[in-house]
Formats: C-alpha cells, sequence, structure tokens
C-alpha cells in the first residue's frame, strides 16, 4: 500500500533550496503540488474518455445526488461557483444534450437545471471511470489510517471553510 515515512518530503520546487523549511509548510506544499497533478490527470483522463471536465462531471453528479434536478443558484452554492460560471456551465451541457434548463414554475425567476437521460448515460460512465482514476492514482497509495487520518482532517477544514454551513447558522 503506502510508505508512510520518507527520507525527504516530496516537492517540485526548482532546487532543494527552495523547499519549504518546517514540516507544516513541507505538508502543505505537498499537498498543494500533488492535488494539482492529480486534478489535471483526472480533468485529462475525463476530457480524453468521456468528453467532459472535471467542473462538468462535478456538476452532473450533484444533478444526479439531487434526484435529477436542482436550482441554478443551489449548484452555484454547493459547486462554489459563481452564478455566471454555473450559468455558463450548464449552457455547455445543454449544448451536449446532457441538461435542459426550465423556468421554475413556483418562482419564476428561478431557474432549474434537470439531467437528461442522455447526461445520465454519459454520467455513469464518466464515473465508472472517475473511479478507477481515484483508487489508481490516489486511494492505493493510503493505507486505511491515512483514509482516516485524511477524512478527520479535511472534514475539519471544510466544515471551517463552509459558508453555506455558516450562513445557515444565522
Amino acid at each position: 500500500m503506502s510508505n508512510s515515512s520518507t527520507a525527504e518530503p516530496w516537492s517540485r520546487a526548482v532546487t532543494p533550496s527552495h523547499r519549504e523549511r518546517d514540516t507544516p509548510r513541507q505538508a502543505w506544499r505537498a499537498y498543494w503540488e500533488a492535488t494539482a497533478l492529480l486534478q489535471d490527470r483526472l480533468e485529462r483522463d475525463l476530457k480524453k474518455e468521456a468528453d467532459l471536465s472535471l467542473s462538468d462531471y462535478n456538476l452532473l453528479l450533484i444533478l444526479m445526488e439531487a434526484g435529477g434536478s436542482m436550482r441554478m443558484g443551489e449548484i452555484a452554492d454547493r459547486m462554489v461557483f459563481a452564478p455566471s460560471r454555473i450559468t455558463y456551465r450548464v449552457r455547455l451541457l445543454v449544448e451536449k444534450g446532457l441538461v435542459c434548463r426550465d423556468i421554475e414554475n413556483s418562482d419564476r425567476r428561478a431557474t432549474i437545471a434537470t439531467i437528461t437521460q442522455e447526461g445520465k448515460d454519459v454520467f455513469r460512465n464518466a464515473a465508472r471511470l472517475h473511479a478507477q482514476q481515484v483508487e489508481e492514482n490516489f486511494l492505493q497509495f493510503l493505507d486505511p489510517d491515512e483514509v482516516e487520518t485524511l477524512l478527520n482532517v479535511f472534514t475539519k477544514v471544510g466544515r471551517s471553510l463552509d459558508t453555506s454551513a455558516t450562513s445557515s447558522i444565522r
């Protein structure tokens, strides 16, 4: 599985003299750089195999988890995107036939995005590929204790940063 004790922390620093000196900053840099590499790999594979960006995949995932439809503003909130960015992403998915947009009957100001049957089919195929890529490029390198640690760490960070959770308390 994994070898959690390495001789020297990994980084893509140009030279050893540019490496972070203290362990917390080494951890941050390794996280930041590895995440960028992982996202790039996942993005390329999804584009190549399913003609979807990671953003498109995430949007379709959110719609699937919501039962197929959701207000555009709620999608933007879940994806941490500006509403205009969601409008653009949804428009691209509408052009591909994966999503349709409708005005909500109960509130004529709200727009609803709904995943189409073709969108569901594309998503299911992409989800299989994505799960395989996550396993091959991330999970296989972690032992169960490391998985638990990551879950705990990013639960803490996520809760702290989640503005929607904070605003719902008010």
